[in-house]
Parts: structure tokens; C-alpha cells; sequence
């Protein structure tokens, strides 16, 4: 009953203006409907703001970044394929990289055409070792978007572009087919230096599945209400009768 009365209750909340838009509501609030939506809410009541429940989000927090690092890491083994920017607009010319499945070494190489899968390691000719990485940027400091066409060529590939900075001036520079792989090899990379992950798609997987896992750690908690202070530790007792020496 309680679920029929809030089926009713949502229905009316859109205030529907013919009997049919009425049962139509009715009909796509399900009861298992009901229940994703009860899950839901229960995350943005005043239960999920209490001090231990902020406690428990903070314990696991370095979990699910340690968790987003590895995946970032474990898709630069898989590697990618770069475009080549090219002032004079000839024909499209492609190159590959990888990380090496240690997370020692970049192995990069020219491509004659975009590839239908992986590229393997060995036909990869050149080879950046990660201990000679000494920065990531981004945007307008990468060397190949300071260049006089470049900038104004499109705001887009500004957004996509990054480079390596390794030994004392030297830069391999990446423009990234998309958003996504941006953030993914910026993030890997930063992971490999030993630096925090910033994109927009970590906060996003962040937030994500720390909210899945607090639903998996309170199931057993439903309907209970959560103390915002610990219970307090009970008085000793007047005497000690009931502990039994064994020996």
C-alpha cells in the first residue's frame, strides 16, 4: 500500500491534464521503478551527511582513485593512435604510442595508416623511458600550439593538445582524437610522475563509483537511522565473578 500510495503521490506531482496522462504516469512508475528512485533520494538525505558517513566516503576515497589510476594506466598499454597536425593540410599521416606493460617506457612509431586494433611493441621503433619524463603540459604551453598557425587553426585542438617534456628541451607532442583520450593519457601520464589526476573524466568516474560503493556498504543499514556521535562505553562492572581462569 505504501508503494501505491507513492505511485499516486509522484504521478500527481507532474500535475497531469487528462485521466490517460494520468495512468500512463501510473503505468511507467513500476514498482521496481519505486524502488531506484527510494535509492536514490536516500543518498542526498540528511542520514548520507553525517559525520561517520563523511568519515566512510573519505576511507574510501584513495580506494576508488587507486582504482581509477589503474585503469587509466591499464588503456595506455593498450595505446592510441595521434593524428599529425600538419600546417600544410596534406594528407592525414598517423603515429602510435604505448605504454609498456611495466610502466617503464613509451613506445612510439609512424603509422602509414590509422590501424584497425593494437599496434605491437616491436613495430613501434622509438622508445621514451618514463624515468626521463620530466613534465606534462597542456593547452597553449605545448610547444607545437605556440606556433603562429597553430592557435589559430582551431579552439579544439587546443583542448585536445599535450606534450611530454623530457631531457632538457625536448617535447613529443600529442593532439588526442577526443576528449575522452585526453583525459585519459593526461591522467595516466600524471599518474606515472607520481601527480594527482585532475580531468574532468576522473571527478566524473570519482564520483560515480564512490556512490555506487557507498550503496553496496549501507544496504544492510536500511531504514536504520545512523548516530551522528559513537554509543557511549558502558560502566565497568561492580566485580569480575563471571571471567573463569581455564587453567
Amino acid at each position: 500500500m505504501q508503494v501505491v500510495k507513492e505511485q499516486i503521490t509522484r504521478a500527481l506531482t507532474i500535475k497531469p491534464n487528462s485521466l490517460d496522462q494520468f495512468k500512463s504516469r501510473l503505468q511507467n512508475l513500476s514498482y521496481t521503478e519505486i524502488l531506484k528512485l527510494r535509492q536514490s533520494e536516500r543518498m542526498n538525505q540528511e542520514d548520507f551527511q553525517s559525520r561517520p558517513i563523511l568519515e566512510l566516503r573519505e576511507k574510501i576515497q584513495p580506494e576508488i582513485m587507486e582504482l581509477i589510476k589503474q585503469q587509466r594506466l591499464n588503456r595506455l598499454c593498450e595505446g592510441t593512435c595521434f593524428r599529425k597536425i600538419s600546417s600544410r593540410r596534406r594528407q592525414d599521416k598517423f603515429w602510435y604510442c604505448r605504454l609498456s606493460p611495466n610502466h617503464k617506457v613509451l613506445h612510439y612509431g609512424d603509422l602509414e595508416e590509422s590501424p584497425q586494433g593494437e599496434v605491437a611493441h616491436e613495430s613501434l621503433q622509438d622508445k621514451l623511458p618514463v624515468a626521463d619524463i620530466k613534465a606534462v603540459v597542456t593547452g597553449k604551453d605545448c610547444p607545437h600550439m605556440k606556433e603562429k598557425g597553430a592557435l589559430k587553426q582551431n579552439k579544439e585542438l587546443l583542448e585536445l593538445a599535450f606534450s611530454v617534456l623530457y631531457e632538457s628541451d625536448e617535447y613529443l607532442n600529442f593532439i588526442a582524437p577526443d576528449k575522452h583520450e585526453y583525459c585519459v593519457w593526461t591522467d595516466g601520464l600524471n599518474a606515472l610522475l607520481g601527480k594527482e589526476m585532475t580531468s574532468e573524466f576522473t571527478r566524473s568516474d570519482m564520483d560515480t563509483l564512490l556512490n555506487m560503493e557507498m550503496k553496496l556498504r549501507l544496504l544492510d543499514l536500511e531504514n536504520i537511522q545512523i548516530p551522528e556521535v559513537p554509543p557511549p562505553i558502558p560502566k565497568e562492572p561492580s566485580n569480575y565473578d563471571f571471567v573463569y581462569d581455564c587453567n
